[in-house]
């Protein structure tokens, strides 16, 4: 199991617990392609939210990562703007929704 699957099961309980919350902030859909890892749609758009493994039909924002560096990016050790710049993390989409990431993830370590 790749270790950021334990950060998106996080994500569920978070949007299960508080999606109504978290979708009105977002308003969107991400979709996640975790090198070396699974991909996952976080929807923060529709209803109360949800996160789930696959692969989103109409993605906002789709965020390709390493495995090792997503679990570097939510524990803090990773600049999201250094991952960038360095080709870590490639972004398509919104780019306003992939600074919305931060809170998703800060929700999910509640």
């Amino acid at each position: 199991m790749a270790k950021s699957d334990a950060l998106f099961k996080q994500m569920q309980e978070a949007v299960a617990k508080d999606g109504k919350t978290l979708v009105k902030k977002v308003k969107g859909i991400y979709q996640f392609i975790i090198k070396g890892g699974n991909n996952w749609i976080v929807d923060l758009k529709n209803g109360t939210g949800k996160v789930e493994q696959g692969k989103a039909k109409k993605a906002n924002c789709t965020i390709t990562i390493s495995d090792a560096d997503f679990v570097a990016l939510a524990d803090g050790k990773l600049n999201p703007q250094q991952a960038f710049m360095s080709g870590k993390i490639k972004l398509k989409g919104n780019m306003a929704l992939a600074m919305k990431l931060q809170s998703v993830i800060d929700a999910a370590k509640k």
